[in-house]
């Protein structure tokens, strides 16, 4: 901590971290913790906050204009030592020594979510809604100077602190809950950058693969254009069935020769396909006598390797870590790139305090990093400061709705705590039931995840080839791959956000909207990067409506549906509640007016692995004027990222002067030499387009999509050293809404009595959009049709049909979706 930022007596100590975060000592000896802990790896955030100090009466006071502290320099107690945070102004805004916070808390994350059938509890995070929370460090370990004592490769070492000894963060940060989190990261360490392949989709399933059936799976993928750029093989790429006396084939790093006949080969294949290799590992049984660098290691540890006795895992012990590293620095010369630590035995170690996951993912992460590699670790959760450690593995989920519905916010929430890079196993891994609607609902959560991941258990019956469905999930299922490819672009410019800035991929609605209570309302939704709001379907679909709902709250402004381009206004200050029904190929996704998305080529045989495309599409929404940065890289990792090769793309939308630029490469060198472009306005009438490219005018084609309300214009071959404007002629004009042509699809959909569908069409043909109210009229029985198959009287649940004049309230739900898109209508 900075001197000028200490305020201190002979047992305890207070600093001022930032305006809202100060840190409490308390050491019975006097003694104060100044080495960098697990958690918390700087207390000096380069500056001192403004902060006035009094002493009066016996009481300390400080104050900032965040906070306010009183404490009677005493012992920590509940009535001695309170904390006031300003920017919340509720009746618990104070935090008094010993509170918990687990009421106003917004929470954090879990460790795993193991064998989980739906929700699991949450630790604690850094945002609530009472203003304040607490981070206790008090019994975490911390680093030490190794002064060459031992073989530890990395210059520190880590102890444990000494007893009896208080640590306490406590961030005041109000209702500034990306600043809570910003200053998490400010003390425990920022976001690393994560390489772009990681951001595209990773094939992963526990399955006894040999080599010639995985390569044919891979072959099946590229032949169905589906693109993949992780390769992930679970624990059988090992011998798991060495001889009974070594005990359990749980832990292994021997390739199974059985099955994997030519690892290397296959390795080096996997890699001309552009696909980045990682191997799951279960360290606990630590290295036995049949393993193949059994040898090397046990001579290493001073051991007789005749002897066959195992290498216990210690990683308290920094020779076993050497030796440990060592044996996966030979399987990654072998071409695995990085590994899956799948650690699920507790959190022990011979060192008080040292949880091993932790320790595992700490060593991990360094050593990925060696010699100039872009470091990348794929583990569990181990606790507040697991985010300097991506990727997360959350672990093996029953296949349940409930389980589905439970991982958008849960991935939300994690946020809280500055863990943005979750990895779920989509689709669900064991148990549960086939059901084919959930599992392409599950593969859209992933395509709007921080990381796509498919996975399942080792079952005949269970697997998430999106082949192995019938229609219409098969399809759902290849577009919403598709969809994650072609994402790319974006998500790795949230990647280096993310890094930069502190804010991770997906955050909960009430961080933008902290003081609107229907932002933390809809735990469900989410935005994902700067430009789009993301609601997943994650209950089964309604039989009568034939589509699935999601309740969806939009903030004040205009807003456009992703893939359709339809228009939704919310013009009053306090936002909008809509129920958004999509069928199985779609997902509630929405694009504020001026919003700016860039887009790869999803064609897997041009755009092999994660490489900077030579294709580009910009999806941009009008009706406001907008910017957005493309981030790009040579894909050479370097600590100090101001080095890095980086190129900035500038796109920026002027709605008055109906002009879309994009600008040149800021450094040519690190993209390819010549694109193709694609300037989509989605939600826009049709207009006559001139392009100019480094001030000449070419030719361009434009087409106009009325399904998606899409207008595009290509431009091939351009430069990236030059400049390019795409003029608008008639203005880049909203277009107009297609309720009647949607609300007619609406009921060509839906399961109801034909007589029915035609009194409500006639009803809207006659009565425009103001024919909600008549549509009412027709509904029969409340609350009939949201996910009970639509069944009302009349109708059996087996699927019979309804009375004529029976409107399900689904499918007057999903009508009115439609109708009023565009607000209420006028008297």
């Amino acid at each position: 901590m900075r001197d000028d930022a200490v305020v201190q007596g002979d047992h305890w100590r207070v600093g001022v971290l930032s305006d809202a975060l100060v840190r409490l000592e308390w050491s019975d000896d006097g003694g104060f913790e100044d080495r960098p802990s697990q958690v918390a790896v700087t207390r000096d955030f380069g500056s001192t906050p403004d902060y006035e100090v009094s002493r009066r009466d016996g009481i300390l006071r400080i104050e900032t204009s965040a906070f306010r502290l009183e404490y009677d320099m005493r012992p920590f107690s509940r009535e001695g030592l309170s904390i006031t945070a300003k920017g919340s102004d509720g009746h618990a805004n104070t935090w008094h020594y010993g509170d918990g916070g687990r009421h106003g808390n917004l929470l954090g994350t879990a460790r795993t979510l193991d064998q989980a059938d739906g929700g699991v509890p949450l630790d604690q995070g850094v945002a609530s809604r009472d203003g304040w929370a607490v981070l206790d460090d008090s019994t975490s370990n911390v680093f030490v100077p190794d002064n060459g004592r031992s073989s530890n490769p990395y210059g520190a070492w880590i102890a444990s602190r000494g007893e009896g000894g208080i640590d306490l963060y406590v961030f005041a940060h109000g209702h500034r809950y990306a600043d809570a989190v910003a200053d998490l990261y400010r003390l425990t360490g920022r976001t690393p950058l994560l390489p772009r392949w990681a951001l595209g989709n990773w094939w992963s399933r526990y399955h006894r693969y040999s080599q010639d059936e995985y390569r044919a799976l891979m072959d099946r993928f590229e032949a169905e254009r589906i693109p993949l750029t992780v390769a992930v093989l679970d624990m059988d790429w090992h011998i798991t069935d060495p001889d009974p006396e070594y005990g359990s084939g749980w832990t292994g790093y021997t390739w199974n020769s059985r099955l994997f006949p030519n690892h290397r080969a296959f390795l080096e294949d996997l890699h001309r396909r552009g696909l980045r290799v990682t191997l799951n590992v279960h360290p606990r049984d630590g290295i036995r006598a049949f393993e193949d660098g059994y040898t090397e290691v046990a001579r290493e540890m001073g051991m007789d390797p005749k002897s066959g006795r195992p290498v216990l895992f210690d990683p308290t012990d920094p020779r076993f870590v050497h030796a440990y590293l060592d044996l996966h620095h030979h399987l990654e010369a072998e071409g695995v790139d990085f590994w899956w630590l799948d650690w699920q035995q507790g959190g022990v170690t011979r060192q008080k305090g040292l949880d091993p996951l932790w320790m595992l993912n700490h060593i991990h992460w360094l050593d990925s990093g060696r010699d100039g590699r872009w470091p990348i670790t794929f583990s569990r959760y181990a606790g507040p400061g697991s985010h300097r450690y991506p990727v997360g593995f959350s672990g093996d989920t029953v296949v349940s709705w409930r389980s589905l519905d439970f991982q958008p916010y849960f991935t939300a929430t994690a946020s809280n705590v500055g863990y943005g890079w979750w990895s779920h196993d989509i689709g669900g891994h064991m148990l549960g039931i086939r059901d084919e609607e959930l599992e392409a609902r599950w593969y859209w959560l992933g395509t709007f995840s921080p990381i796509n991941r498919l996975h399942s258990t080792d079952s005949e019956f269970s697997s998430k080839e999106p082949w192995n469905f019938a229609e219409p999930a098969r399809t759902s299922m290849v577009e919403a791959l598709r969809l994650r490819h072609r994402l790319v672009p974006y998500l790795y410019t949230m990647d280096w956000r993310a890094h930069d800035e502190g804010r991770p991929v997906v955050e909960p609605m009430y961080w933008e909207h902290p003081d609107q209570g229907e932002a933390y309302e809809f735990p469900d939704e989410y935005r994902f990067g700067t430009q789009l709001v993301v609601a997943p379907i994650t209950r089964p679909d309604d039989r009568a409506m034939a589509a699935g709902k999601a309740d969806v709250w939009l903030p004040y402004g205009r807003w456009f549906d992703f893939q359709t381009g339809r228009r939704y206004e919310s013009s009053s200050r306090s936002g909008r509640r809509i129920a958004a029904w999509r069928r199985l190929d779609r997902i509630p996704v929405f694009a504020r007016a001026g919003a700016i998305v860039p887009l790869q080529d999803d064609d897997a045989a041009s755009t092999r692995g994660a490489v900077n495309p030579s294709r580009i599409e910009i999806l941009a929404f009008p009706g406001a004027d907008g910017e957005f940065v493309m981030r790009e890289d040579d894909g050479r990792y370097c600590a100090d990222d101001s080095r890095m090769a980086v190129s900035d793309t500038t796109i920026r939308m002027e709605r008055d002067g109906g002009v879309i630029t994009v600008s040149a490469a800021s450094d040519p060198d690190v993209v390819p030499e010549v694109r193709d472009w694609t300037i989509t306005v989605r939600g826009a009438a049709t207009s006559r387009v001139e392009v100019d490219v480094a001030g000449a005018r070419v030719d361009a084609e434009t087409v106009y999509d009325e399904s998606t309300l899409s207008l595009s214009v290509r431009i091939p071959s351009v430069s990236v050293r030059s400049d390019m404007e795409v003029r608008f002629l008639d203005g880049i004009v909203v277009a107009d809404d297609p309720w009647m042509r949607d609300a007619f699809d609406v009921l060509y959909r839906t399961r109801m009595h034909y007589l029915t569908k035609e009194q409500a069409m006639s009803a809207i043909r006659g009565e425009g959009k103001a024919a909600v109210a008549s549509l009412f009229s027709l509904e029969h029985g409340a609350g009939v049709g949201d996910g009970d198959a639509g069944a009302c009287e009349g109708e059996d649940r087996a699927g019979g049909d309804l009375h004529a004049g029976h409107m399900p309230i689904s499918v007057v739900s999903g009508l009115s979706e439609v109708l009023l898109r565009g607000g209420v209508p006028s008297a």
